[in-house]
């Protein structure tokens, strides 16, 4: 990651406001925002459509290869392609969501995604940026001079979501979600903040209550880095 640009990576389980409220926080501060985990589900949604079976790491890692995929770091004009198509609506479908985590298991794709994510921050013209994801903390930016993980309670993150997902009901939205949990949580540790992480739980925070703790945790690093 570069120096020129203030990072603040954000880590948390589906459900527990990190898109959202990053989102938020890099529109009132004028930061990039970084949607990691939308990568994940470009690739899925890219194998889904050449008929692959996603639970196959051969396959998918094969895809990788032929795989061109941009992604927006403005807050206010966010997008995700996939070559010339536009699939920003199309990766939050449901056989999307269930196939991204076979995707996001195997350690080729993980890798080659976090070096793009580092030269899309590299690149941003803005001087800072939110990156959001499952294992930001730890590998994508270990050493931003802000990190989080954004969390809640299995029932409040499961009330979040379903209010977001059409067509299902409440008690099939928390059943994906544990599965979902339970399935990523054999790739990496998202749900235990790693030494020097700061811990936001958002269980009994409304919205603007997890955006103001994360925008005064920049705010507190920033003075530290300008007292320096």
């Amino acid at each position: 990651m570069t120096e020129d640009v203030f990072l603040v990576a954000v880590d948390g389980p589906a459900g527990s406001g990190k898109s959202s409220v990053s989102k938020e926080v890099a529109r009132r501060l004028g930061f990039g925002y970084l949607d990691t985990g939308a990568m994940y589900r470009a690739l899925a949604w890219f194998a889904l459509e050449r008929r692959l079976d996603t639970s196959d790491a051969t396959a998918v890692t094969e895809a990788m290869g032929e795989f061109e995929a941009g992604i927006s770091l403005d807050p206010d004009d966010y997008w995700v392609r996939v070559g010339d198509v536009d699939v920003t609506s199309a990766i939050r479908e449901t056989r999307v969501a269930e196939a991204v985590s076979g995707v996001a298991r195997v350690p080729v794709i993980r890798e080659t995604l976090n070096g793009r994510f580092r030269e899309l921050v590299a690149d941003s013209e803005r001087p800072g940026v939110i990156v959001e994801g499952r294992d930001i903390t730890t590998v994508v930016a270990p050493d931003a001079p802000v990190r989080v993980l954004l969390t809640a309670s299995p029932e409040v993150r499961a009330a979040r979501r379903s209010a977001e997902v059409t067509g299902q009901d409440a008690a099939a939205v928390a059943d994906a979600l544990h599965r979902r949990d339970a399935s990523d949580s054999a790739v990496v540790d998202f749900m235990t903040a790693a030494p020097g992480v700061d811990v936001v739980d958002s269980t009994d925070l409304d919205f603007e209550g997890s955006v103001s703790a994360l925008i005064a945790l920049i705010g507190n690093m920033q003075e530290v880095q300008n007292a320096r």
